[in-house]
């Protein structure tokens, strides 16, 4: 958990980056600033080419900015090199020697620290038994599975005690059942480890399940940044929204007198809207199927599919446009393809979203 009483671990301010020069100059990040607090578990969110990796490296000092200021726990290291940075980071790759064992591979750094023999053993020890990899020491990795050698990439990087983890999407190269229990065991690690943890993903289920804050960055800025349940349920862009989950995006025009006439027919009891054009958006588990005529919409179920403990339909509005509605197996309200039914829509899950 993140520790809030204390000055933050990473400061970042109006930090800007391209690559490429005069005409050809491509800015991926535009004037970031952020804070990250000590224990941590902090995730820069967002799909390829939105410049969360390239801060990442600007953090680990393997890039330079352009301009704009980086601190770890105080200290200004801008233009520090990496290796005078309290920082490590855990690769896509893992970036294991082939050619060590795992003992070997997590005493690597140690050992160019030219730390004593018998507390490399002791640290190579403690870091093993932290990641459950004990067993596996005299292993190269090779010998290992891909989840096996994950755990060894950050017993590598935790062993020489850094103050901030840095993690580049290492979770990608694990297939879909083992990549959602190293998630689990990658957030105890943290904990257990009691550092800050910055995590790069474009995968928005590893952000909302790991994360203590997310932000969310696009084109090089951040959009939106706080805790999941924030960025879930009161998302403040159309992007946001729309890159987190599933969600029904739907246009109208915010009255004069207060509320959102959608294209859909409905009159919705909004205030605060923006005058013009506006998009409100509801998620699909958040809306309720009700009987034809006793909801704030119409709709024709176009098709329906089984989820084990929810059912997902797929409707049609009368403006042409679909709607996704999620609901419980129990909820008990049946309904077959082609039906009419009525749409609910509870003002308080009803976002009006900046574009």
């Amino acid at each position: 958990m993140v520790d809030a009483s204390n000055s933050p671990t990473i400061s970042i301010r109006n930090i800007s980056k391209s690559f490429g020069k005069g005409i050809y100059a491509i800015r991926v990040l535009d004037d970031v600033s952020l804070d990250i607090g000590k224990r941590e578990f902090f995730t820069l969110l967002g799909p390829s080419g939105c410049g969360k990796t390239t801060l990442l490296r600007l953090i680990a000092g393997f890039e330079t900015s352009d301009s704009g200021s980086i601190a770890i726990e105080g200290r200004d290291v801008t233009a520090a090199p990496p290796f005078h940075r309290p920082v490590n980071t855990v690769f896509q790759s893992y970036a294991l020697f082939p050619h060590l064992t795992v003992e070997q591979n997590v005493a690597f750094a140690l050992e160019e620290q030219r730390q004593p023999r018998e507390a490399i053993r002791t640290r190579v020890g403690e870091v093993l038994e932290m990641v459950r990899m004990s067993a596996f020491g005299s292993r190269r990795p090779a010998e290992l599975s891909g989840g096996q050698q994950q755990r060894v990439a950050l017993a590598r990087a935790l062993a020489p005690r850094p103050r901030v983890l840095l993690l580049d999407e290492p979770l990608s190269a694990l297939d879909l059942k083992l990549r959602k229990e190293m998630q689990i065991e990658l957030k105890q690690l943290q904990e257990e480890a009691g550092i800050t943890f910055l995590f790069v993903t474009h995968d928005q289920e590893e952000a909302l399940t790991l994360s203590d804050r997310v932000a969310v960055m696009q084109s090089g800025r951040i959009l939106q940044m706080g805790p999941p349940r924030e960025i879930y349920e009161t998302p403040t862009h159309r992007f946001v929204a729309d890159f987190i989950g599933d969600i029904n995006l739907m246009e109208g025009e915010a009255l004069a007198g207060g509320g959102v006439r959608l294209d859909a027919g409905a009159v919705l009891p909004l205030t605060h809207c923006k005058s013009g054009r506006v998009t409100v958006a509801i998620r699909p588990e958040r809306a309720r199927l009700v009987p034809a005529g006793q909801g704030a919409l119409e709709a024709t179920i176009i098709h329906s599919a089984y989820l084990g403990t929810a059912m997902l339909h797929k409707l049609g509005l009368p403006d042409g446009s679909t709607f996704l509605l999620r609901q419980l197996e129990s909820s008990g309200f049946a309904c077959g393809n082609g039906e009419r039914v009525g749409l609910a829509l509870p003002a308080e899950a009803l976002r009006v979203l900046e574009q």
